[in-house]
């Protein structure tokens, strides 16, 4: 376990660790009211590509958590800002309901592709037409590439094999926006005033939520439920700072040990 150190923040991951699709982990919505009564910063961070932010902040509201807009930080939300910067116009590769986060994007005569979860477009015609795109020249921009998720029959591919077998055909790297990335969690800890050194991540990925963390400079908690899978712990180097059952274990764990 690492040294104590003064925590200011804490980011917490969503799909997994808060909720599985529309069930809440038990005990998460009274453990969230607890930390609020702490003085850190919250952010919830999330890959999820699944749905626009809007239509996620309703499902946690008819959850009963107690989270605002502004305290959501998505891959989508790093992706458009990506577009933006390069000025390009995507081919999106994406779940319909996310496109409500990508309007006022130019997306005629596509030069870039964007691609995140998006189960229904995962056919051979619409992965060759991305693969055209790809081999003439259009970057390839992933969301993320987690390898799967959890639903409530079970874990479910994710959109890194697709990203892969993209990368695979054309020879190419994707540039990937989401987590484990450095650059998406120092984005998301930008508007909280905190260093990495004063903040810690809550989640059930072990590679993307806490090894992600770990190596932008935080510590990492890895909660085992959503995709948690035994021995997941010992995927990463530096081990994750502590392993906890769930959410409201991993917050007594913060509200005891690091305030």
């Amino acid at each position: 376990m690492a040294a104590r150190r003064i925590l200011k923040a804490v980011l917490v991951d969503l799909s997994g660790t808060l909720h599985v699709e529309d069930t809440a982990i038990p005990g998460a919505q009274e453990a969230l009211r607890r930390l609020r009564e702490a003085p850190v910063a919250l952010r919830f961070v999330t890959n999820t590509t699944k749905e626009c932010k809007q239509t996620l902040l309703e499902r946690l509201h008819q959850l009963n958590f107690d989270i605002q807009e502004d305290e959501i930080f998505t891959s989508l939300t790093a992706a458009r800002n990506l577009l933006e910067q390069k000025n390009v116009r995507p081919m999106l590769l994406v779940d319909d309901s996310a496109l409500r986060d990508f309007e006022g994007v130019a997306t005629h005569s596509p030069n870039a592709l964007v691609i995140g979860l998006a189960p229904q477009h995962f056919n051979y015609e619409t992965m060759n037409e991305a693969f055209r795109l790809a081999l003439d020249g259009a970057p390839i921009i992933a969301i993320h590439k987690a390898r799967y998720y959890k639903k409530k029959d079970g874990l479910a591919l994710g959109p890194g094999p697709f990203v892969t077998a993209l990368e695979y055909a054309t020879d190419t790297r994707a540039t990937v926006v989401g987590k484990p990335e450095k650059t998406f969690f120092l984005e998301a800890l930008r508007s909280t005033g905190c260093s990495p050194a004063e903040a810690i991540m809550i989640g059930d990925d072990c590679r993307d939520d806490v090894g992600g963390a770990q190596n932008a400079g935080m510590l990492g908690i890895l909660v085992k439920t959503g995709k948690y899978r035994a021995g997941d712990e010992g995927k990463i180097d530096p081990a994750p700072y502590v392993v906890c059952d769930s959410f409201p274990q991993a917050v007594d764990h913060i509200l005891k040990n690091l305030l």
